[in-house]
């Protein structure tokens, strides 16, 4: 049989073949799988038509077949008198059933099983499906979100309904789990109890989810509630040989802990805990970040608000300004951050967008000890940097960006395109490089990043803010806007309250594209100040 390879598949793959796995880094590359999906689908369909239409015939081969045999059984010797029906009885069983035989074995499934087998070195690994669990898990800290509200898909600015079943969300439990963190463990393992017990079907069985909430719970110091679960699965299972082990060395440690306080003569630590467990604390202090993200910042003072203003921003006099101004608005007083209206227009921005996808690889940040390259789960994108040779349109844009900053973009970095993945984010960090890292730009021979532009090519439906933790300010992504910022001060010196994050994208897909400029070729235009706080 010939094998069915749909023309759309095969030219996804060449798209596909581009990226390499980390699908959850970049919902740009993400959409790319949508697509796939889809055009599998499309060979699915067409191998149910031709197994139906191969079941259609031995269907009815079978039903003429039924009809034939109750009245040639009925008198096998009558019937076999008319020599017609002798010839045919030989010719049914030495050409018909044979031809039937090789009808039933025809492998209509090859063309399928062939589209399914070349597309699965495209499909995401399980290194994409852990990372989009975690980007699940950082969604639901950052943006206080329970687990409930999750499997709902009760989220702001959504379009499409979307809920976990009972398998997804021990799917992301299990994942939890492998990574040894028992506190989300917990969490989604009871968000399965609650949708099992609400009487949703799974596969997923109760004794299961109880085996890996028991030692989650025990994991996290709760043995009292640790030895109730156990005993809950034996209830279920009693011939389960791990949840055996398990009562019994639960229940002597609970012996002890009672020995131990019998000899305190206190009984204050045997009262149960009341399940509500403490999030694990981590490298990072999250409280002002992740309140920031939630739009909990800082508010200005009236005073300091008195500051603010919008006005029409020609660059310093520059003639191309002075005949179309841009719309300049302040978003912080010290340092001073000001967004910019209207810097890209759409065209522009799908036009940079279409040359940047190709090129998509995971964004990387620099080891403060080595000083190598490589990837970190504190930043969740991709980006690719672009010449001004690869299109006239990043010439324009880079052109505008020299206009607006009154800086040269002579020396500064190329224009970077960032794309964020599922629950997508850069954890707080500076741009410039600080005096435990001189040599961080010491090969390009321009100095220090003394400057900022950021562009936002799109919205944001929930989250993906811009947000600076020392100073409480919190910028929200627009279409077609920028914001800028100096990273050092007129001395030189870092401005360390500069340090700023890209928020997790709650809901959306957010592009960015940003030019660093450095202090070389700037002396004569931002001029050094007289002392080291200028």
């Amino acid at each position: 049989m010939k094998r069915w390879v749909p023309t759309l598949l095969v030219a996804w793959f060449g798209v596909l073949g581009c990226v390499q796995a980390e699908f959850f880094t970049s919902i740009g590359h993400m959409t790319d799988l949508i697509y796939a999906e889809k055009d599998l689908v499309q060979s699915l369909k067409q191998y149910i038509l031709v197994e139906e239409a191969k079941l259609s015939k031995i269907k009815s081969w079978a039903n003429k077949m039924e009809a034939l045999t109750s009245k040639s059984a009925a008198d096998p010797e009558g019937y076999l008198a008319h020599p017609v029906n002798a010839y045919k009885l030989v010719k049914r069983l030495n050409t018909d059933w044979p031809a039937l035989e090789d009808l039933v074995l025809q492998d209509s499934a090859a063309g399928f099983i062939a589209n399914l087998s070349v597309q699965r070195q495209f499909f995401p690994t399980d290194e994409d499906e852990m990372g989009a669990a975690k980007a699940l898990m950082r969604l639901q800290d950052t943006y206080k979100l329970d687990p409930d509200t999750i499997s709902k898909g009760q989220l702001p600015g959504t379009k499409y309904q979307a809920m976990l079943s009972v398998d997804d969300c021990f799917g992301m439990g299990r994942s939890a789990y492998n990574e040894g963190d028992y506190y989300h463990t917990v969490l989604w393992m009871e968000q399965v109890l609650k949708q099992l017990d609400a009487g949703e079907e799974a596969t997923t069985a109760k004794a299961e989810v109880l085996d890996y909430l028991s030692y989650a719970v025990f994991q996290l110091g709760d043995l009292h509630r640790a030895l109730e679960l156990t005993r809950r699965l034996l209830s279920l299972e009693p011939s389960h040989e791990r949840a055996g082990g398990n009562l019994r060395y639960f229940e002597r440690l609970l012996e002890e802990e009672r020995e131990k306080m019998l000899l305190n003569q206190t009984e204050a630590g045997l009262a149960t805990q009341e399940s509500i467990y403490e999030r694990p604390v981590d490298y990072l202090p999250r409280d002002v970040y992740e309140s920031l993200c939630r739009g909990e910042g800082v508010k200005l003072t009236p005073r300091r608000q008195k500051r603010l203003f919008c006005r029409y921003h020609h660059g310093n006099r520059t003639p191309q300004l002075l005949i179309a101004p841009f719309k300049e608005e302040d978003e912080w007083d010290s340092p001073h951050i000001v967004r910019y209206y209207d810097v890209m227009s759409d065209e522009e921005i799908e036009r940079i967008k279409e040359i940047a996808k190709p090129k998509l690889a995971r964004a990387t940040v620099r080891d403060p000890k080595t000083g190598v390259l490589t990837v970190a789960s504190y930043r969740v994108s991709k980006s690719s940097w672009l010449e001004e040779d690869d299109d006239p349109v990043v010439a324009r844009v880079n052109l505008r960006m020299q206009h607006i900053t009154g800086l040269t973009v002579k020396t500064a970095e190329l224009l970077q395109v960032a794309n964020y993945g599922m629950g997508g984010q850069y954890e707080p960090h500076f741009d410039f490089s600080r005096k435990n890292e001189q040599d961080a730009f010491k090969r390009l021979g321009t100095g220090n990043r003394v400057a900022t532009f950021l562009n936002y090519m799109s919205d944001v439906e929930a989250g993906g803010a811009t947000v600076f933790p020392d100073l409480g300010a919190a910028i929200w992504p627009k279409k077609g806007t920028a914001v800028f910022w100096y990273n050092l001060l007129r001395s030189g010196e870092g401005d360390y309250r500069t340090r700023h994050a890209a928020c997790p994208v709650l809901v959306g897909c957010k592009w960015v594209s940003n030019k660093w400029f450095h202090e070389r070729g700037q002396e004569f235009l931002r001029p050094c100040g007289s002392t080291e706080v200028d």
